[in-house]
């Protein structure tokens, strides 16, 4: 057993991390979502789904309801496959301190349920998942199961590291499949090349289709495709190209895209980092230390506050706590944002954990606190941070000092 002699933090992310798991345990892995309202049994009962507008309107009030009246309308927890693929990553850390074995055969039984929820292959060629409740936005309405970039990028990650760590090659050649998947999503729209967010939907989502180029060029390397290779890395100069000068993405493309948020900037940091690492370039190491400079000026305070937007501070959010763990982590690296990441920890557990409750908020506003437990969008992030954090501190005690 680990004991974190050296640092008193990484004992407290650990044990922060210890009630999580076992509150997640305690539901089998199965909690409600920000986007699972259209799951309830009474609105679909009264015909609310034959109401575009309707599925809006009813999605985004459950999801900004500070109230959880899904039990009341008959919204059933569920496994969420993006929020297992995090678990599975979380507990894969966890096994490089602990040595736990009952974690790690923990994390090889949830890595089988994601092959069982993968989409009918009959239909999509290949291994690919999507969520479990239908999802409707302004840009498109998504059936339940319909696969989607995002979380068939997430699974496709811990398939890779369930396969690397147990030298199970059912996971390796699932993930790999799913990056078929992935390029399958290939979009030219008069010249401008990117993965698609959704099948037969032409929305162009830098993060999404950044991952979905990682994942891409991770398959084609280990089934030896040049031609895959070389159209995600067109793709990623494609989002590259449309970087700021100051190094901020905003979303995407379309006119409702144009925010630029944290956790999808350190999504879209993370995404080329990895595309780099897998297809031994440094093509884009400029354009990741101008992201990171605009990602480290503009999204923290100096008491450690995660900031959701670039230019305005509200709500506090769990997710992007959770993600600028991972980026400072993973992408930065230096000493400086090793220092950020425990003034990260230290903020975020007095102003979003929950002692008593023994997990985290979803949202703090500046007048309302939203303390709905979610388990993919907040419980399933904080574990896997947590559990990286720990790892980094246990197994790499001397952050490095160059960005790159």
């Amino acid at each position: 057993m680990t004991h974190f002699q050296n640092s008193p933090l990484a004992a407290e992310a650990n044990a922060i991390a210890n009630a999580l798991l076992k509150n997640c345990r305690a539901d089998n892995y199965a909690g409600y979502d920000p986007f699972d309202a259209l799951n309830s049994d009474l609105f679909e009962r009264v015909g609310g789904k034959v109401w575009p507008l309707g599925c809006v309107a009813w999605l985004q009030l459950h999801k900004r309801s500070p109230v959880n009246v899904r039990p009341l309308v008959a919204v059933p927890k569920q496994r969420n496959p993006k929020g297992i693929a995090l678990i599975v990553l979380g507990l894969l850390e966890r096994y490089k301190y602990l040595d736990d074995d009952a974690e790690l055969a923990e994390a090889v039984e949830l890595g089988k349920w994601l092959l069982t929820q993968s989409v009918d292959t009959d239909a999509w060629r290949h291994r690919a998942w999507g969520y479990h409740f239908d999802w409707a936005a302004r840009a498109f309405y998504v059936p339940r199961g319909k696969p989607n970039a995002i979380t068939t990028c997430y699974v496709a990650r811990a398939l890779y590291a369930l396969g690397q760590v147990t030298s199970n090659g059912v996971f390796i050649e699932a993930a790999i499949d799913s990056g078929l998947f992935l390029d399958s999503l290939y979009t030219n729209d008069v010249g401008v090349e990117y993965y698609a967010y959704i099948p037969g939907e032409s929305a162009f989502v830098h993060n999404a289709s950044l991952w979905s180029a990682a994942l891409v060029a991770e398959a084609a390397v280990r089934v030896g495709n040049d031609d895959m290779r070389d159209r995600a890395l067109r793709v990623a100069r494609q989002s590259v190209s449309m970087q700021r000068t100051d190094g901020a993405w905003i979303y995407g493309t379309r006119g409702h895209h144009g925010f630029i948020d944290g956790f999808h900037t350190g999504y879209n940091l993370e995404a080329l980092t990895l595309l780099q690492e897998t297809t031994g370039t440094a093509e884009f190491s400029e354009a990741i230390d101008r992201g990171m400079d605009y990602y480290r000026q503009h999204f923290f305070l100096l008491d450690g506050t995660v900031k959701y937007y670039h230019d305005r501070t509200w709500p506090l959010d769990t997710h992007s706590v959770a993600q600028a763990i991972v980026t400072l982590l993973k992408v930065g690296g230096t000493r400086n944002d090793q220092f950020l990441v425990e003034r990260v920890l230290s903020r975020a557990k007095e102003s979003l954990y929950m002692p008593a409750e023994k997990r985290f908020v979803y949202q703090k506003g500046r007048w309302v606190t939203n303390r709905i437990n979610y388990l993919r969008w907040t419980q399933a992030w904080a574990f896997y941070a947590l559990s990286l954090y720990a790892a980094h501190e246990t197994n790499q005690p001397e952050p490095h000092h160059a960005s790159h």
